[in-house]
């Protein structure tokens, strides 16, 4: 469930991979898996546009080599020099395909890193866009994907149309993070916890003020959504 507090080790775990790399293509099931983050010190620009509809994702950089330039400094590559594609160029390749009509948008799951030892889950994006423009030193990629509400066993079959929501931008979770002291606000629990809407995106709450959202654990936010009507 998207907006959950969620560990590295849960995450690999879940994927059925070690994610070492911030961009994992077609992992098992079929989806990818992209790690983000907008920390001020984050090495990539990822950011979050259309108040939480829109992710737009940074590409990464060239392996870092011994005696090689620093790879901040090098173009982000689409093939390596064997001729076999990057992770950027997969993506790449993807996004080019749904906007010929080719096929359906490529089905992506987002982790963000909230802080050190703190991540949550972002849900299910639609890649729909990519390009390539300077950073003032070098041509990055970037990836634009759309928030969309999908269950996990939906992602391996996706179907038409996907529910479009919208994220809590990553300054909202670190203020309710630092408000409610990491703990579920009913029961002060720190495991399985989860960033919850107290008025729901469908009833008009918003994502972009700390005052509508708060941590609840596992066992409030189920309580608190089979009350909603």
């Amino acid at each position: 469930m998207e907006d959950n507090i969620i560990s590295y080790l849960e995450m690999c775990n879940r994927e059925g991979a070690s994610l070492q790399r911030g961009m994992n293509f077609r992992l098992r099931g079929g989806h990818s898996v992209i790690l983000m983050s907008v920390a001020d010190n984050a090495p990539y620009q990822d950011r979050v546009e259309d108040g939480g509809e829109t992710l737009v994702y940074e590409g990464h950089n060239q392996p870092a080599r011994r005696d090689s330039p620093d790879p901040k400094r090098l173009d982000q590559l689409a093939q390596l020099p064997s001729g076999r594609p990057t992770d950027n160029g997969k993506f790449a390749d993807a996004a080019r395909s749904y906007r010929d009509h080719e096929r359906a948008p490529h089905i992506v799951q987002v982790y963000e890193k909230i802080k050190k030892g703190i991540w949550s889950d972002n849900g299910f994006f639609e890649l729909i866009d990519s390009w390539r423009e300077s950073d003032g030193h070098r041509q990055v990629f970037k990836f634009k994907l759309r928030a969309i509400a999908l269950g996990r066993s939906e992602a391996a079959t996706p179907t038409e149309p996907h529910i479009q929501r919208r994220i809590i931008p990553s300054a909202v979770k670190l203020e309710v993070w630092k408000r409610d002291r990491g703990r579920c606000v009913e029961c002060g629990a720190a495991d399985e916890l989860h960033f919850d809407h107290i008025v729901p995106f469908s009833k008009g709450g918003t994502s972009l003020s700390a005052k509508n959202v708060q941590l609840l654990c596992a066992r409030h936010n189920l309580q608190k959504h089979a009350h909603i009507r």
